[in-house]
């Protein structure tokens, strides 16, 4: 996997990921200034919950579970001190669909959180504590 990161002026950088998908990250955003995409951290907690988000419906769906949506929402503290590395994150998560089987649901979520997101496990072996709810609405 590669990607390329090149300076677009100010705090800005544009990415290009080895798949060809391109934006930019910028540091402006956590300034509150005018800024062209979101802070480096912020793209790192989007990365978290897609990948998550990516596990849980995929083992709903391999077991036959009829997901309509899924949506998860994060909640992350970080260090005071510098660098201001995640200390704690929250993903609850709220899974729609018909007939849904919540002890499935919770099945996704903890295998998701122990085995198969690369960056959940990634951030916790560097000391980030995550924790995970769900909840699960019928259709």
């Amino acid at each position: 996997m590669k990607a390329t990161i090149h300076w677009a002026g100010d705090k800005a950088f544009e990415y290009v990921s080895d798949s060809g998908h391109h934006g930019f990250v910028d540091g402006a955003a956590k300034d509150g200034g005018d800024s062209r995409g979101p802070s480096p951290m912020e793209l790192v907690l989007c990365g978290l919950g897609g990948c998550t988000s990516y596990d849980v419906v995929d083992i709903l769906r391999k077991g036959r579970q009829d997901v309509v949506d899924c949506q998860a929402q994060l909640q992350a503290e970080r260090a005071d001190t510098i660098p201001a590395v995640f200390t704690r994150i929250h993903v609850h998560f709220i899974v729609s669909g018909h007939d849904l089987k919540p002890n499935m649901v919770e099945r996704a979520v903890k295998l998701s959180a122990e085995k198969y997101c690369s960056a959940s496990l990634m951030l916790e072996k560097g000391g980030v504590e995550i924790t995970h709810s769900y909840e699960v609405v019928e259709l």
